[in-house]
């Protein structure tokens, strides 16, 4: 049977949690389950709860109201030392002064293990992240990215059910934190704990994730697999924080079922699916439409389509190398329109002032009432 969110079986259970910081509500009344096995992100702007809602899991701040339960058991009355969790912090809290190993096997020195079973764990906890060999290396030596697998490895090596990610890649450069970014999620699914990964990074949300929670002012906008999210996000707030989309006013004109049709300045009319919007429109209701700069396309010379077609005019260009975003000015349209072309052998790059027409699909528009 599964919970009201799809998950078979929850390891982590929100139910209304709420969090007070005297008249300041960082929470507002949180549900959600998190799967057994499941790369959960917190994505959202600074400010909108999302390392609250960690550290609360994490049991270093006590919900104000409401319920958590990890892997069935209420964490109400339990400490953060005693749960089944642990935590990679932003900073990494390397000790310096320490070997690798040393730091490593830091959570373990309380522990009855023998000093070759503790050898070992360090070892497996090393070889998990490839750091194998550098047990003996000086912490301070290490570069960011080796900082940030030490850091890991001494969480893994504790065997927790959950482990808390506080924007673990954020201090990487852009590089090294695309290459960790897969490296941490082949590294989950290797494991097969629970990672919940805190992130104010859409991209990085995305790539590594099986579910995300967007989150504004201390509330879930929105939890979705990476496509829908994508694709039909529920709300225009949540549209434009995720990648970037174009925003065109529209009319509502008429609803046949699942259909709307809207008069759309520079586009003409065109029918939408309109579940998303609960209660439907109604006849001459102002609304906005969204469409993703990928699934539009500027036509070049001699090229056609069975798509519907719009005069443009190039008004800027940001060349990528692999991509070409282009701003785009078209009649009737009062704001310009992002397009994003891939550069394939041949295409050419549109200079400034270029006449072009624009392909364009009613399937790829959303509908915000």
């Amino acid at each position: 049977m599964k919970d009201t969110t799809g998950i078979d079986r929850p390891i982590i259970a929100l139910q209304g949690v709420e969090k007070y910081y005297g008249d300041y509500q960082a929470l507002r009344g949180i549900t959600a389950d998190i799967g057994a096995g499941e790369f959960f992100s917190l994505l959202g702007p600074s400010g909108c709860g999302k390392t609250t809602l960690l550290r609360t899991i994490a049991g270093f701040e006590a919900p104000s109201a409401g319920r958590l339960s990890i892997d069935g058991r209420d964490m109400s009355r339990v400490p953060a030392n005693r749960r089944p969790t642990n935590m990679v912090f932003q900073s990494y809290a390397i000790f310096p002064h320490l070997s690798v190993a040393e730091n490593v096997g830091f959570g373990l020195r309380r522990s009855a293990l023998s000093k070759e079973e503790n050898s070992r764990r360090v070892g497996e906890a090393l070889e998990m992240v490839g750091l194998g060999g550098y047990g003996s290396r000086a912490a301070h030596a290490l570069s960011g990215g080796q900082r940030q697998r030490v850091a890991l490895a001494r969480a893994l090596i504790l065997k927790p059910k959950v482990l808390l990610l506080d924007e673990p890649l954020s201090a990487l450069d852009r590089k090294l934190r695309e290459t960790m970014q897969m490296e941490l999620r082949k590294l989950q699914r290797q494991v097969g704990i629970t990672f919940v990964l805190v992130t104010h990074d859409q991209e990085e949300a995305l790539i590594m994730s099986d579910r995300i929670a967007v989150m504004f002012d201390g509330q879930i906008a929105q939890l979705d697999d990476p496509q829908t999210l994508y694709r039909r996000p529920v709300s225009r707030q949540v549209a434009d924080f995720i990648g970037v989309m174009n925003f065109l006013p529209a009319q509502a004109e008429a609803q046949e079922g699942r259909q709307v049709a809207v008069t759309i300045p520079g586009l003409g009319r065109a029918e939408i699916d309109a579940e998303q919007v609960p209660g439907g429109l109604h006849p001459g209701q102002a609304a906005s439409v969204g469409i993703r700069p990928e699934t539009m396309s500027i036509l070049f010379a001699g090229e056609e389509t069975e798509r519907r077609v719009a005069q443009a005019t190039v008004e800027d260009l940001a060349y990528y190398g692999d991509m070409t975003y282009y701003t785009v000015r078209m009649r009737g349209v009062d704001a310009p329109l992002t397009i994003s072309m891939k550069n394939l052998v041949g295409r050419p790059v549109l200079a400034r002032g270029t006449e072009t027409r624009v392909a364009w699909d009613a399937r790829s528009l959303v509908l915000f009432a």
